[in-house]
Formats: structure tokens, C-alpha cells, sequence
């Protein structure tokens, strides 16, 4: 146990996760009024902050008291006190220099204020928001980001498949001819391979694109398979469609810049399981551009979120695209649209439905957050498989970042697990152009 600390919490922080509370240990908490008035704003509305501003409210009405606002209310056995600040506070080094009374500037003031008073204990500014640690240190006043759930090891996202050489030829010859495959022990390096990890073995003559299958505790070999008129064109797209087409792994994430393919794929690889799931359903978050919320925009529901579903129909006309405009196969996507079985819609509409024995494709997932992907993949009901797919350096939400969004986190709790894959994909297919500037610029 270390030295006792005091923490000012700012109110993304609670935003992003309304459990924060639990996550500070022996240390004291002290939330500014302003906080409480700002989370005000936010009860109302069905997005993800409007949910954790409603939980973090009714968390807090369970532990308050007079204490609260005096002596502090204990969080609990072994954890510290929780304080609501209220009233002005003496805080000469912010109003010197920034005069406005705005919520940041009254959050640094009870930092401020902390600092001076209880000079024998650190007090630190929490915030998710770049600007206002700036603004603190700027002044002298100790903050950090919330880090709670960050990903330490995100060096993942920067690689392609791993290679292993030096295998005997028998054993590559051996994993060719088995189609069951060849037991993990065989391997001298199984200690590095996770559940579904996929990787290329190498000889001195030959070699094989693999995946270790844990339900069978062997080695298999994966074959370059086409999905519904989608054909891979690197080892790293092979091992995405393995992963994608195999009923066993229930929950994937592919990763990867724009270009490689990553929806694409997941769609393809849907589409060729039409007997295996009664639905597919592809979502995505509405990330609102230029900080204009969808109401701005014209029309009904589906009126208003069909810009941003744009990219999931892009995906689906390139399949389309791969057969005869009078073909079987494009009729059938038509008439799947058109019954239901194949829906494109904003992830805000499946918040309290189960989804029973559906193919579930989450795109621009690192945009969502820890406590969001949670809530998405215990939608998931008897038969259903979630794929997640996401680039996690385009991240267009101001509060999370390549080692906090929900998609590194997820990949980061559950890379142990049997039934999870994931693959990265590292090299774009799009078009040189579009490789040329994902790597440039």
C-alpha cells in the first residue's frame, strides 16, 4: 500500500466509465459540484455516456449522507473516501490566470484548492480530456489520464502474422497430408501460441499457413479458401476467413489500416454460412462529424443514420460486383435485405435485443468503449458469432485512444480464450494509392 493520495475526478472520466469509483483503491476521491451539474445534462438519451451518467447517479445516491459533503462517505473495506466539493474555493493560481468560469477552470480550482490545503499529500487532476491536463500542468497542478483500462502491450497492432523458421520439412509434409492436423506438443515454441493464433511455419524447402485449433489441441493447416466471390490475396486475409468461417470461434476481432479488407471480409465470410445463421447483421457507431448530432439531419430514423451505414453498403456492392447483375447469388442478397435476414443498421438499435444464431459484424469498433463492447457481446444468444473489426489509429471519439477504446481492451482480456480469434491485418488490398497514403501520410 502506498502513500495516500487525493483524486479529482472530471466528468468524462465518469462518462467513459461509471464505475470509476471502484478503481482508486485507498486513495480519497473528491468530485467537484460541477461535475455532478455537468453530469445533469446527460440523463437524458439513449447513447452510451447518457447510460453511464445514469449508473454513476444512481451509484451515488446509494452512499450519500451528510458525510459526503463534510467528513466524506467511505467507498468501502480497504478503499478510501469519496468528497463532493461545493461552494467557491480559494484557488489564486487558476483565476490569475484563467479568469473564465467555465467547468474546466471550477474542476482546477478544487485541484487548486486540494493542492494548498493538504500540501504533506499529492493531489492529482483525473481527465481524459488533453487540453485541461495541459491547462493543469500549465500552473503547476499534478494530473494524468484515466488508465485504469488501458492496454499496456498494444506492439500487436503493429505486426503482421508471426514466422517461425527452422520446422522440419516432415512436420510441414505431416500438417499438408492430416487434415486433422498435428498435436500442439509437436511444436517446440507451443508455449508462444495463443488459442486460435494463426502463423506460418517455415523449412528449408517448404512451408505452411497454420492455426492452432484448441478445441482439438492440434495444429491445422489453413487453406486459401474463397467466400463467396471473395478470394484472399495474402496469408493474412487466408487467416481471417479461417478464423471467420469456423462456427467454433464465437468472438473475432480483425484489426487492421484502411484497406486491408477487414469488413469485406467478415461480410464475405457471412454470406458463405447462410445455412449456418438465420440472420446477418452488420452495425457500426454513428460518430458524428463537424459536432453535429444525427437530429440535425432530415428524414426518419433510418433516414438519418444511412450516411453514416454508407461504408457497410460500399462492402456489400463489392461483392455484389463479383457475380452477373442477373445472377442467383446477387438475387438472393436482394431478397435477404428485403426479408430481414441481411440487416445494415447503427449499433445504437441493438441495445436490449438478443441475437439468437446471427452472424454479427461491429465495424469501426474502436470507436466504442471497454464498457461498450461489453454491453454489445452479451447480446449474444445460443448460435450467434461477433465479429469486430477496426482500425485503432483512426479513432474519432475525443476521449479514447489506441490503448483505451474498447477494441484493444477486448482483444487484451480475451486473447486467451478458445473462443476467440484475432487477426491483424497489416497489408493493404485496396488499391496502391490507397496503400501508397495509408503508409505516407
Amino acid at each position: 500500500m502506498g502513500t495516500k493520495k487525493h483524486f479529482v475526478l472530471d466528468t468524462n472520466v465518469i462518462l467513459h466509465d461509471y464505475n470509476c469509483l471502484k478503481n482508486f483503491q485507498e486513495n480519497d476521491i473528491y468530485l467537484p459540484i460541477v461535475v455532478l451539474e455537468e453530469l445533469d445534462k446527460f440523463k437524458k438519451g439513449n447513447e452510451q455516456i447518457h447510460f453511464n451518467a445514469r449508473e454513476f447517479v444512481r451509484s451515488l445516491d446509494e452512499i450519500t449522507g451528510d458525510d459526503l459533503f463534510t467528513r466524506g462517505a467511505s467507498l468501502g473495506q480497504g478503499m478510501g473516501r469519496l468528497f463532493v466539493v461545493t461552494g467557491p474555493v480559494e484557488a489564486p493560481r487558476v483565476w490569475a490566470t484563467f479568469s473564465e468560469k467555465s467547468p474546466d477552470h471550477q474542476i482546477l480550482a478544487v485541484t487548486d484548492w486540494l493542492t494548498r490545503r493538504d500540501a504533506q499529500v499529492k493531489t492529482i487532476l483525473v481527465t481524459k480530456d488533453v487540453n485541461l491536463r495541459m491547462k493543469a500542468r500549465s500552473i503547476g497542478l499534478l494530473c494524468e489520464d484515466y488508465i485504469t483500462d488501458k492496454v499496456i502491450n498494444a506492439d500487436v497492432f503493429d505486426k503482421s502474422n508471426e514466422v517461425f523458421e527452422g520446422i522440419e520439412p516432415s512436420l510441414i509434409d505431416r500438417i499438408y497430408a492430416e487434415r486433422e492436423g498435428v498435436d500442439i506438443d509437436q511444436l517446440e515454441f507451443r508455449q508462444l501460441i495463443h488459442p486460435n493464433d494463426c502463423f506460418v511455419l517455415k523449412s528449408d524447402r517448404n512451408s505452411v499457413l497454420a492455426r492452432y485449433n484448441p478445441f482439438a489441441h492440434v495444429v491445422q493447416r489453413v487453406r486459401k479458401a474463397k467466400c463467396y466471390g471473395i478470394e484472399p490475396r495474402n496469408a493474412e486475409q487466408s487467416f481471417a476467413l479461417d478464423v471467420l468461417s469456423d462456427p467454433d470461434v464465437k468472438l473475432v476481432a480483425v484489426t487492421g489500416k484502411a484497406g486491408t479488407g477487414k469488413t469485406l471480409l467478415a461480410l464475405a465470410a457471412a454470406l458463405a454460412q447462410l445455412n449456418t445463421y438465420k440472420q446477418i447483421l452488420l452495425a457500426r457507431p454513428i460518430v458524428a462529424l463537424s459536432n453535429k448530432d444525427i437530429g440535425f439531419l432530415p428524414g426518419d430514423a433510418n433516414e438519418k443514420v444511412a450516411p453514416y451505414m454508407q461504408p457497410l453498403f460500399d462492402n456489400l456492392n463489392v461483392i455484389k460486383h463479383q457475380f452477373a447483375p442477373s445472377s442467383t447469388e446477387v438475387k438472393r442478397l436482394d431478397d435477404m435485405q428485403k426479408s430481414g435476414q441481411l440487416v445494415i443498421e447503427a449499433l445504437a438499435f441493438i441495445r436490449g435485443r438478443s441475437l439468437s444464431e446471427t452472424y454479427c459484424i461491429v465495424d469501426e469498433a474502436q470507436n466504442l468503449t471497454p464498457h461498450e463492447i461489453k454491453t454489445i457481446i452479451t447480446r449474444a444468444g445460443e448460435g450467434t458469432k461477433m465479429v469486430f473489426t477496426g482500425d485503432i489509429q483512426q479513432i474519432d471519439q475525443p476521449y479514447l485512444d489506441s490503448q483505451s477504446n474498447g477494441l484493444v481492451y477486448m482483444i487484451d482480456r480475451m486473447r486467451d480464450q478458445s473462443l476467440f480469434a484475432h487477426i491483424n491485418l497489416v497489408k493493404g488490398e485496396r488499391s496502391e494509392l490507397s496503400e501508397l497514403a495509408s503508409n505516407l501520410m
